[in-house]
């Protein structure tokens, strides 16, 4: 049975942006939230950017979004430590998305006896930062990653990411991470108390099977899979599981706002 949507949550890449480019629909899409005053949050996995820097992103695409529109892995993860431990400290290993997002909810950013080690994404992983990393974790810093994806893009092809560092991390520590960005539904949850919306009436858009649609199942939401990004038609049979709703883009879905 289909339920009453009254706030969304979409994924970014795939679904609303292509390479810097506006997937069809998407502007559409985000106008017509917007002037329908429906509760809605734009969630990517990348922690290196602030929200911004994405707000500048989408804008260059022809998508008009505020920044507290905007929720990104790195903002999940300081919003988890400060539940957890309001007033840490943390050695950080990313951009000024993860470093900004734990300095606002004020956390101490330091190399010496942290609360926690946390990885996230960056454009050059240290081997200096990374064996600090081992290090702190070994003497009793507990281990964050912003998101298990183990390969980014780039115009030369895919590179390292956050969870294949996180892999040599564990090697060496023998400590795993605790992930908060998908498909930890976790993430999703933080995204519903930012815009004060319920699971049995909020929708997830993504394009990605193993991360937005199993994250939005696991959190107890609506899931719409669109055929824009990274998983085709023929790969959904390969999942033990499936989404509320198929559809070829976010075009098909402004009727319904």
């Amino acid at each position: 049975m289909t339920r009453t949507i009254h706030s969304w949550l979409t994924d970014m890449d795939g679904v609303l942006v292509h390479e810097g480019d506006a997937l069809p629909g998407a502007a559409d899409f985000v106008r017509a939230l917007r002037d329908a005053g429906r509760p809605f949050l734009i969630l990517t996995n990348n922690s290196m950017f602030t929200p911004g820097d994405l707000q500048a992103r989408l804008a260059a695409a022809g998508i008009d979004v505020p920044t507290e529109a905007i929720w990104t892995s790195a903002l999940a993860t300081a919003q988890f430590l400060l539940d957890q431990l309001p007033d840490g400290s943390a050695y950080v290993i990313g951009e000024d998305g993860m470093t900004g997002a734990l300095r606002d909810v004020g956390y101490t950013l330091t190399d010496t006896d942290p609360d926690y080690v946390v990885l996230g994404e960056t454009r050059t992983y240290s081997f200096d930062a990374i064996t600090r990393a081992i290090r702190l974790i070994k003497g009793g810093a507990r281990f964050i990653a912003t998101n298990p994806d183990v390969t980014g893009p780039s115009a030369e092809g895919d590179l390292p990411a956050t969870g294949a560092v996180a892999a040599m991390i564990t090697a060496a520590t023998g400590r795993k991470p605790y992930f908060v960005g998908k498909p930890n539904p976790m993430m999703f949850r933080s995204a519903l108390n930012r815009i004060d919306a319920h699971s049995e009436t909020t929708a997830m858009i993504g394009d990605r099977m193993d991360t937005d649609v199993v994250a939005g199942i696991e959190a107890g939401l609506q899931t719409f899979l669109v055929l824009t990004g990274s998983t085709r038609r023929e790969d959904i049979a390969k999942f033990p599981f499936r989404p509320s709703h198929v559809l070829d883009s976010i075009a098909d879905l402004v009727a319904r706002v």
